[in-house]
């Protein structure tokens, strides 16, 4: 059995970027939204966020909303689309590279990020990591999107608690592996570092690498 698990943060974390906010600023491009109200919006709950003070469920609810007016269709195109012109350029081979680490080692990984899996399922796909733990959003008849968050959003403590629920669905737990390594640049993530053998801030926030450095934790710069 796999004695070492590796949990991943995605946003300034693998990414020089947010993706949850670069899909915002995506779909102005694409002409869906009014611009100036949309990204006035976006713009507030990034900063909510940087904050640490995000209503998930409000955010979801906003976010998902030029996606409710679409097909599926024109959905998977519009994503291919941003993969190709924002992400795929984004991905460095340092952070490619620190992931493929883990998997040649044989580390049980996941990539555990509050961007739904709408805009991370592909992004996950890219770096080669298999399981993904992402807001996960509800869908009505036919599949629809319908704005709300189906279960616990992975979110500050939401992350600990997803994370605990798909260990159990590995037949695992937190006490199975001798090594826990979580990567993370993001003070929302806390609560999830705290749970790590090896915490590692990286690409640290000020008020995270000010808490690493107190902490003795490991700091890692990818994209400096």
């Amino acid at each position: 059995m796999t004695r070492h698990l590796c949990l991943f943060d995605l946003d300034d974390t693998l990414l020089p970027l947010d993706s949850d906010h670069a899909w915002g600023d995506f779909v102005v491009r694409l002409g869906w939204v009014d611009e100036t109200e949309f990204r006035r919006r976006n713009d507030e709950f990034f900063a909510l966020y940087q904050a640490g003070r995000l209503d998930v469920h409000a955010y979801i609810d906003f976010a998902t909303e030029p996606l409710r007016a679409r097909s599926t269709d024109e959905a998977s195109a519009a994503h291919a689309r941003f993969m190709s012109e924002v992400i795929t350029p984004a991905l460095q081979p340092q952070a490619r590279a620190l992931v493929r680490e883990h998997l040649d080692r044989g580390d049980m990984v996941a990539l555990v990020t509050a961007t739904n899996e709408f805009v991370t399922a592909p992004i996950a796909q890219a770096f080669g990591i298999e399981h993904l733990i992402a807001v996960r959003l509800e869908r009505g008849a036919g599949g629809t999107i319908t704005g709300r968050i189906a279960g616990t959003p992975s979110y500050r403590e939401g992350k600990v608690t997803r994370v605990e629920q798909w260990l159990a669905e590995q037949g695992v737990d937190w006490g199975d592996f001798e090594r826990t390594t979580v990567y993370s640049d993001s003070l929302n993530d806390l609560p999830l570092l705290e749970r790590a053998t090896h915490p590692v801030a990286t690409n640290p926030s000020p008020a995270l690498e000010a808490i690493a450095r107190e902490r003795g934790w490991r700091i890692l710069n990818l994209f400096k």
